[in-house]
């Protein structure tokens, strides 16, 4: 298994369960697929480097985890099609 870094920025008109069930979803992924988490942290609102889909801010969370390759792609190919993600990064990790 190979350690992995994810940030994804959630449109900021997310309700809070609607965040936490993305949040969910991308965890889901991980675990079924046979990853393990290390560490979510939602980072909250902050305002944007420049304008994403018409939207000045967006909700940040990172992920830590660890996982097969196949499971990351396909973590990679569910954000890309997810509405609410305004933009994404799957980083793996040199340890």
């Amino acid at each position: 298994m190979r350690a992995y870094e994810l940030m994804y920025i959630l449109s900021p008109n997310l309700e809070e369960e609607a965040i936490a069930d993305l949040v969910a979803r991308f965890e889901g992924i991980i675990t079924s697929g046979g990853g393990e988490i290390e560490k979510t942290e939602q980072l909250g609102k902050r305002r944007l480097a420049y304008e994403i889909q018409g939207y000045q801010e967006g909700f940040y969370v990172l992920t830590n985890f660890k996982s097969p390759v196949e499971t990351a792609q396909e973590l990679d190919r569910i954000i890309k099609i997810t509405d609410n993600v305004l933009r994404y990064l799957i980083i793996k990790i040199e340890e």
